[in-house]
């Protein structure tokens, strides 16, 4: 198989909300296969800082603030992407929240809050990027990061899992509709990865961090850039006709209900 599948020269990814964690690992990769990168987020502060780190890992990018849930603000900043950087061919839905709080005690405004980003903000992203795809009769592709809580739940994390259920038939019905049109809508699906915000958890001893290393078939906590390949392939020709598939990468976790008693 020709390595060329996979190149991402002279196409132009917009990732949001990829100023830290596994939204930059998925950018930093696409950009590694060529890819011009655009970056989304809503303080300037914290896109400046990214933007060290981008250089520091030798990628050149460039950064807007923009809600993805704010409709206006989309339609503007991709305008002015047009004019500064290039049409998008690539977006990736990456921006998103959790709020771990039980059912009975959370308020209905943050139940909103995140299904408003996490699921409303993707369906106003790959809308108003497919509309311009499809205005200069292009191809393109869409990647949702959906997650394992779009199979299963944890307790206290309703609206994360709702959303992300949600997002996960939103990523189907795209492709319903638009595979068609030559644009591929699919999603990644994160297990538990070791970031900077799950630091604090992965040490031996911890309660949270021993059980996922058990409940993971590959004994360990992912590595950001074990999404990368699984992002590039969704990005690349290499899928042109893989439409409304889930992708999950997690070591195993959603394929199994975990080891025996007294396995290792």
């Amino acid at each position: 198989m020709s390595l060329k599948l996979f190149d991402l020269t002279g196409k132009t990814a917009l990732v949001t909300g990829a100023s830290h964690g596994l939204g930059m690992a998925i950018a930093i990769g696409l950009a590694k296969a060529g890819a011009q990168i655009i970056v989304n987020g809503r303080s300037q502060e914290r896109l400046d800082n990214a933007q060290k780190e981008y250089a520091r890992q030798g990628v050149n990018v460039a950064t807007y603030v923009f809600d993805v849930t704010k409709e206006e603000q989309v339609i503007a900043a991709l305008d002015k992407m047009e004019k500064e950087v290039a049409p998008i061919d690539i977006l990736v839905n990456n921006a998103a929240i959790i709020k771990r709080v039980p059912i009975l005690e959370m308020k209905a405004e943050d139940f909103r809050q995140v299904v408003d980003i996490d699921l409303v903000g993707p369906f106003i992203m790959a809308k108003n990027v497919v509309k311009r795809m499809l205005a200069r009769k292009a191809t393109g592709k869409i990647i949702n990061m959906c997650s394992m809580m779009s199979e299963v739940s944890r307790n206290t994390v309703s609206a994360y899992a709702a959303a992300k259920g949600g997002l996960k038939m939103l990523t189907k019905e795209m492709a319903d509709e638009w595979a068609k049109l030559g644009i591929q809508a699919n999603a990644l699906g994160p297990g538990y990865f070791a970031t900077d915000q799950t630091a604090p958890i992965r040490v031996d001893g911890h309660p949270f961090n021993d059980f996922i290393v058990k409940r993971t078939p590959a004994r360990r906590w992912g590595k950001p850039e074990e999404l990368q390949g699984a992002a590039i392939f969704l990005a690349s020709k290499a899928s042109d006709f893989v439409n409304g598939h889930i992708l999950y990468v997690d070591g195993g976790i959603l394929a199994t209900l975990g080891s025996h008693a007294g396995e290792s």
